[in-house]
């Protein structure tokens, strides 16, 4: 299993950009886009393929979606559905920070692309960073290995 990693570095605070480092985090999965975007944006399935944001069953307040993460309370609010494979969400912690995720499944061969971005936040560590990388790492393999069963 390949997990394709674009990473763009930025000189933060430097006069060059204020913008941070951005990892495209990407996994080919064996399975139509549009199987794969319906059953990923489904927030009630984070659960089974996202620990590293839902460890439990998700519940419903206004127009977002409440889960305990393994790093607190959290309250997502995902990209309306559409036809272009756009799963973009909104996490907002309980610090009340809010951390846009970019996401998207889009066709590749017989199957598709799964693209996560991660996207450094101001302040965060080296360690962090890498900490946060390998967790959605290893969320897109647990959606690949559902996915390529034969019913997620």
């Amino acid at each position: 299993m390949k997990i394709l990693k674009i990473v763009r570095k930025t000189e933060v605070g430097k006069g060059v950009s204020s913008m941070g480092d951005v990892q495209h985090i990407s996994i080919y999965i064996d399975r139509r886009p549009a199987d794969v975007y319906e059953f990923a944006s489904d927030v009630r399935n984070l659960p089974r393929w996202a620990a590293g944001l839902a460890r439990s069953e998700l519940r419903k307040e206004g127009d977002e979606w409440v889960a305990d993460a393994p790093f607190g309370k959290v309250w997502i609010r995902f990209a309306e559905r559409n036809r272009f494979g756009v799963m973009d969400h909104d996490v907002r912690l309980e610090s009340g920070v809010t951390i846009h995720n970019p996401m998207r499944v889009v066709p590749n061969g017989e199957g598709g692309e799964f693209v996560f971005t991660l996207i450094r936040r101001p302040g965060m560590s080296d360690e962090k960073f890498a900490e946060d990388q390998a967790a959605v790492e290893k969320d897109l393999r647990a959606l690949k290995n559902l996915m390529e069963q034969k019913q997620p």
